[in-house]
């Protein structure tokens, strides 16, 4: 007799079916498990072992081989140890040959017989809900699970005994509820900011439209202090946004206690990190920061400091929104649809732009031509807006805090998304939601620009050299402009501001 269990395996956020087919027969005294698993797979048999001794059962003197089908497909993870548990426990008869049927099993065990969380079982969940199966999961792992839906049978038993109990009637589980992540805290306020107004319209611009945005100026101007304000203007996660953000984080294994959070993802990795940590790698191909970004903010300080090979690896999936991870038996891909903000000095220096500085390295021109020569031209060609922060004076510290603060500005920020949302569920793109998102062959029909502006628009691409990509992204914020004014067309004011940000970038480019 051969007993059955069904888990997964994890291709990226996608859980693909699994077989586990555990069969005891007689021969050698031997606990075997086939099926191309790697390390963690093969030890699984001895947490096994210890788990079901210290519940009370004892693996017979038999051969039991375990086999996880299809072989060819390879294994990684420790989330195999209870559907191989339970499938020993079937095949011996501890629980009812039926009483596994219907259901998708994940979970780590300890020695103690205890289940431990794991990561992966939001997507494994929903794989199961699509199937019509229920799902067997850590007690830990339980409020996760149960975000997938509402009608999706949930165990989620502490451990094995628990579980032992539930099938032979003597304990009820009861269906864990969806959690969410206590707010940690107010996030930093605008109203914290003295001076950079045009600093603050541009972060807010950025914010309406999901736009990438490259702030330049002397240390200690406020750039760092901008960014970190984003989040705080930002409209929260809608559902179908909270579900995509945290398969990727299941999968990484970020969601803490099983919780999830309507809060956007920021993430700023130190200028030390290397493509694989950017885009996602390593052995196992395992989310990147640009991954854990998903719809939400990569902040990238100290901008030139990047090796460059990392920052050009952005450049495919800032235009495409998901990272291909190719290795040699298998090909993942992960979504990638974040915003891309960085942060960096005019020189090496750091002061070259102020009046008056001389650099001590070089001539001032030289000095940040060189350093701003690490950033290639594509990766520059993808900001929307570049923009000079300079340098806060004592007057602009001494003056009283702003009235308005991160909530004033996330209501304007609000209302312009939603007009995007409602434009793009009209044109049947209900996944888009900001317009840094459109897609190019829609950018103009979306613009709707008068003709003035596109006389504008035409005289300024000549004379400023702007690329087919720059063109159709100087009329999508644009576009955000307009929305930020209650939407209607694009008028000849909306366009003449937004090439202003693109002036900026030309000026680096230059530069360089």
């Amino acid at each position: 007799m051969v007993a059955r269990v069904s888990t997964v395996a994890f291709e990226g956020v996608e859980a693909r079916p699994i077989d586990v087919q555990v069969q005891i027969a007689s021969g050698n005294v031997l606990f075997m498990i086939v099926g191309l698993g790697d390390k963690a797979v093969a030890e699984s048999r001895e947490r096994v072992r210890a788990a079901l001794i210290a519940s009370g059962l004892a693996l017979p003197a038999r051969r039991i081989t375990v086999n996880l089908a299809p072989a060819d497909m390879p294994k990684e993870g420790s989330h195999y140890d209870l559907p191989i548990a339970l499938g020993v426990m079937a095949a011996i008869g501890a629980i009812p040959p039926d009483a596994l049927q219907g259901y998708t099993v994940i979970g780590e065990l300890a020695l103690d017989g205890a289940i431990s969380a794991v990561a992966g079982v939001l997507p494994a969940a929903i794989a199961a809900n699509a199937r019509g199966q229920g799902l067997i999961c850590p007690a830990a792992c339980g409020p996760e699970a149960a975000w997938a839906s509402a009608d999706l049978d949930i165990l989620a038993p502490r451990s094995l005994i628990q579980l032992a109990n539930h099938f032979k009637g003597t304990q009820v589980l009861s269906r864990p509820e969806p959690a969410m992540r206590a707010a940690g805290g107010p996030l930093p306020d605008m109203r914290d900011i003295r001076g950079q107004e045009s600093a603050k319209r541009a972060l807010e611009v950025a914010a309406a439209g999901g736009h990438n945005l490259l702030m330049s100026g002397s240390p200690g101007a406020g750039k760092s202090m901008l960014a970190q304000r984003l989040p705080s203007i930002l409209p929260r996660l809608t559902p179908r946004e909270l579900l995509e953000v945290s398969m990727i984080h299941s999968v990484a294994g970020h969601l803490a206690g099983g919780a999830l959070t309507d809060r956007r993802p920021f993430r700023a990795p130190h200028h030390s990190a290397s493509m694989a940590a950017l885009v996602g790698g390593g052995i196992h191909a395992k989310p990147g920061e640009i991954s854990l970004a998903h719809q939400g903010v990569l902040f990238l300080d100290e901008l030139p400091e990047f090796q460059p090979q990392a920052l050009d690896s952005l450049r495919q999936p800032i235009e495409s929104g998901e990272v291909a991870i190719a290795r040699a038996n298998h090909r993942i891909v992960y979504p990638a649809r974040f915003q891309l903000v960085a942060a960096m000095n005019p020189c090496r220096c750091g002061h070259a732009s102020e009046p008056g500085y001389a650099c001590s390295r070089a001539p001032n021109i030289r000095c940040m031509a060189q350093y701003q020569g690490r950033l290639s031209g594509p990766l520059l060609d993808r900001f929307d807006l570049t923009i000079d922060v300079p340098p806060v004076t004592a007057a602009d510290l001494l003056l009283p805090a702003p009235k308005e603060g991160s909530a004033e500005v996330a209501a304007r920020v609000a209302a312009a998304r939603e007009i995007q949302i409602e434009r793009y569920r009209a044109l049947g793109l209900d996944g888009i939601g900001c317009n840094a998102a459109a897609p190019a062959g829609i950018v103009e029909q979306v613009a709707e620009p008068d003709g003035s502006a596109m006389a504008l628009l035409r005289d300024a691409a000549e004379r400023m050299r702007i690329s087919a990509r720059g063109y159709h992204r100087v009329l999508k914020l644009a576009r955000t402009l307009s929305d930020l004014d209650g939407g209607g067309p694009v008028r000849r004011p909306h366009l003449a501001e937004a090439l202003s940000y693109r002036g900026a970038q030309d000026r680096a480019a230059a530069a360089a």
